[in-house]
């Protein structure tokens, strides 16, 4: 089984889960209220079976990493959010940090 999958799962459950508390409106709306729990009950599930074979360091800066890049992006493209030079600049930090750890493992 490719456990990387299983990581993509649950970032994409997560990814709607946080969506969801965006269109919640601060829990003023009972759909997307009750989305943000089931769909984080669906991502940690994914990502407790994902941790039986990454690292939990990596599979959580992955995690992270991707699931704030997707975020920045629905923000922007769905929510109008403005993109900053700085939002961007800040993305490519953490996308960079997130591709350091991973690469951490193969160097010894």
């Amino acid at each position: 089984m490719n456990y990387y999958y299983l990581l993509l799962l649950a970032i994409a459950f997560e990814v709607c889960g946080t969506t969801c508390m965006k269109l919640s409106e601060g829990f003023s709306k009972l759909v997307p209220s009750i989305l943000i729990f089931v769909f984080y009950a669906i991502s940690f599930f994914f990502f407790t079976l994902a941790l039986k074979g990454i690292d939990v360091s990596i599979a959580y800066a992955i995690w992270a990493g991707l699931g704030t890049a997707l975020i920045t992006a629905i923000g922007i493209f769905w929510f109008k959010e403005p993109a900053t030079a700085l939002k961007m600049i800040s993305l490519v930090v953490v996308i960079a940090g997130v591709i350091g750890l991973h690469l951490s493992d193969r160097v010894t």
